[in-house]
């Protein structure tokens, strides 16, 4: 329980990975990959519940280890690479209604989002209180301005490819971007089950420093996530 609200953290982790095979239970730094968001979940000291929404028994041994609830699997439906998140999402909700355990609100928190801290999540469910938000999604500053890409025709030519008015500026005259980082979906459930899309009105951003945002896709991305756990133990 946080401020009266009753509160799920969901962790999604199909098994497998086409990019990367069992890339959720991947052993980064001595622990697989789920193992460090169920342990900022937990540090994070706000959550009713921890669920890890998988479709694997293998998985949800793990989870329940570092301290995760895997009360039942996914549906054989949404076991499929097709499957959206959001779809996993509402599962869990209504098997939880289904034994009686309503929450008020979800914080989604991708396994691929290992450097997330117990204060990001904490932080960001408090940016949902302050501002009254329906949705607070986690974003982080982008790495590269959008206003210095573009496509490119077939014979690869650089005409017009930027406007003369970004060629004049320096990049400290560029206005700042940001990017969603995929590490945390704070949602009120009510708010979920009545919307087409969380990116509304009632939205807030809780930006996230970019050297906790690393969302691992490639082996690129695990060892810079492993770099960058070992300097953090290092402090």
């Amino acid at each position: 329980m946080f401020n009266d609200n009753r509160i799920i953290a969901i962790i999604p982790a199909r098994r497998g990975s086409k990019g990367l095979p069992d890339k959720n239970i991947r052993i980064l730094n001595g622990k697989p990959l789920i193992a460090y968001s169920i342990v900022a979940a937990r540090e994070a000291g706000i959550f009713d519940e921890i669920f890890l929404s998988t479709d694997s028994q293998k998985y949800a041994d793990i989870a329940v280890q570092y301290g995760a609830n895997v009360p039942f699997l996914r549906s054989d439906k949404l076991a499929a690479d097709t499957a959206s998140t959001w779809d996993c999402v509402k599962e869990a909700l209504d098997q939880y209604h289904t034994i009686g355990k309503k929450y008020d609100i979800f914080v989604l928190l991708q396994p691929t989002s290992p450097l997330r801290t117990p204060q990001d999540i904490v932080a960001a469910v408090e940016t949902m209180m302050i501002n009254n938000a329906d949705a607070v999604v986690s974003v982080c500053e982008a790495d590269h301005s959008p206003l210095w890409c573009n496509t490119l025709p077939d014979n690869k030519s650089l005409n017009g490819f930027l406007s003369q008015e970004i060629l004049t500026k320096t990049r400290q005259e560029l206005p700042t971007y940001y990017r969603i980082n995929g590490a945390i979906y704070a949602v009120k459930t009510e708010y979920f089950a009545r919307s087409q899309s969380i990116y509304d009105c009632s939205s807030f951003a809780y930006i996230m420093p970019k050297e906790n945002s690393i969302d691992i896709d490639t082996l690129l991305d695990f060892s810079i996530a492993e770099y960058l756990l070992m300097q953090k133990n290092k402090i």
